[in-house]
């Protein structure tokens, strides 16, 4: 009888041992499938682009003409407005993220009008940039043209601001959504103790909430910042597509998104198409360095603690 539960109880160690090791198997396959299709991306593009690799040069980052006729092909305009919008669009984000993250994350964070604002939130995330572009297009552009005949320049609507702003809202759902998650994460007892010791409800947010909270906070501010880099068709519809570079923020402009969503179909020569894929492999870099830069400030914010 003893015999027959030692093998049993064997018998069932044996099937948890292979059970973790199949579990184990497949996670690093899939680490290891994210890590080849992520070289795949990147060795596939540059293939792709090697021809303007070649013809373009250094030139590619620091010129200024796109011409396909005389098939000059410069990116810094692109690579301007893509920063350009990405950092207005952050600031405009991130303020308003942190205010919704706080609302969420401290004051309401149950009852009726936290599931709305939850709620509210989730839909905001999952509306299609189309359908962004539209509403921009239908009540955001002529805002934007009544404000440009206001101070005095051409009222185009449609701009870097405008797209901006956009774009805003877009990655808003992201970067609120992950910081009401560590702002709900901060211990109880930190927040009482500070209570305890005299400390106001504003006081204890700003002095213990977030800084406890920051390291979350800027994680979600980037991933919030990977997503804007890389907007496409929202962007498309409201940045007036003008392939110039100029640091006026209510006129036109174009992202390196945008360019090669509005030419990638009349792109016929070699040379062009391969520039404009060029462009493509000049955005994952940019997105790549983003990322790790990005990891490294919120280790630092998360040691310093």
């Amino acid at each position: 009888m003893d015999a027959a539960r030692v093998r049993g109880r064997q018998d069932s160690r044996g099937a948890a041992r292979l059970s973790e090791s199949a579990f184990r198997t497949l996670l690093s396959v899939g680490g290891i499938a994210v890590s080849v299709l992520l070289i795949a991306i990147f060795f596939s593009l540059f293939l792709a682009a090697r021809p303007a690799l070649l013809a373009n040069g250094v030139r590619f980052l620091t010129g200024t003409d796109w011409d396909p006729v005389t098939e000059k092909f410069h990116a810094l305009p692109f690579v301007f407005g893509t920063l350009l919008t990405s950092l207005i669009a952050m600031i405009i984000a991130t303020v308003l993220s942190l205010a919704l993250a706080i609302l969420m994350g401290e004051y309401v964070r149950s009852g009726p009008f936290s599931r709305i604002v939850r709620t509210a939130v989730e839909l905001l995330a999952g509306i299609p940039s189309v359908v962004y572009g539209f509403v921009g297009l239908a009540f955001l552009v002529p805002v934007m043209r009544a404000v440009q005949l206001a101070v005095g320049v051409p009222p185009y609507g449609v701009g870097i601001l405008t797209a901006s702003i956009l774009l805003a809202f877009m990655v808003l759902p992201y970067a609120a959504s992950i910081g009401r998650e560590m702002i709900s994460l901060v211990p109880v007892d930190l927040k009482e103790a500070a209570l305890s010791l005299g400390a106001t409800g504003s006081e204890t947010t700003w002095k213990v909430t977030l800084p406890h909270a920051r390291s979350g906070i800027m994680g979600g501010v980037l991933l919030s910042l990977g997503r804007a880099l890389g907007e496409t068709m929202a962007v498309t519809m409201l940045i007036g597509n003008a392939n110039i570079l100029s640091p006026n923020i209510l006129g036109p402009g174009s992202t390196m998104a945008s360019v090669i969503a509005n030419e990638f179909s009349e792109a016929t020569g070699e040379l062009y198409l391969a520039s404009l894929i060029e462009i493509a492999l000049l955005l994952f870099a940019i997105s790549a360095l983003i990322n790790v830069f990005g990891k490294l400030v919120v280790k630092r914010l998360a040691g310093g603690l």
